[in-house]
C-alpha cells in the first residue's frame, strides 16, 4: 500500500509542475510528504483503499463531467461512467479531479474517484 501511496504524491507533484493529465510513478521523492498519510486512507463509499492496486490520475476539466446524474471521466479516450460506490466525498485536499483506475481484459475500470474543487 505504501508504494501506491507514493504513486499517489509523486502525481500530484507532477501534476502540479507541468499540468495536463498524468499518470502516477514512484520514484521515492514524495515518501515525506505531509500528504501521504492522507491519499494512504482514500476510501471509495464502497469501503476500497484507493491507493491499493492502482495508480491516480489527475484529470483535466474537460476530462470529467457529469451525465444523468453520475460522475463520468474520460480515460483512454472513451467516456467511462464512475460507480457511485468509487466517489470519494471527503474534501479533495490537493484540489485536482483525480481518478485511481485499473485494467480488466484492457478495459478501464474505476476503483475511485475524487472530483476536483473547481476553482
Amino acid at each position: 500500500m505504501a508504494i501506491a501511496a507514493f504513486r499517489m504524491i509523486t502525481l500530484v507533484a507532477v501534476a502540479a509542475m507541468i499540468g495536463p493529465s498524468v499518470q502516477a510513478r514512484d520514484d521515492g521523492r514524495y515518501a515525506n510528504s505531509p500528504l501521504k498519510g492522507w491519499f494512504e486512507s482514500l476510501r471509495s463509499k464502497g469501503g476500497g483503499p484507493c491507493c491499493a492496486d492502482a495508480d491516480g490520475t489527475a484529470l483535466d476539466d474537460v476530462d470529467w463531467d457529469t451525465s444523468n446524474g453520475h460522475y463520468r471521466v474520460r480515460l483512454l479516450g472513451d467516456w467511462i461512467e464512475v460507480p457511485d460506490d468509487a466517489v470519494i466525498t471527503e474534501p479533495n485536499r490537493v484540489g485536482r479531479t483525480m481518478v485511481w483506475p485499473y485494467y480488466v481484459n484492457g478495459r478501464a475500470m474505476i476503483r475511485c474517484f475524487m472530483p476536483g474543487s473547481m476553482i
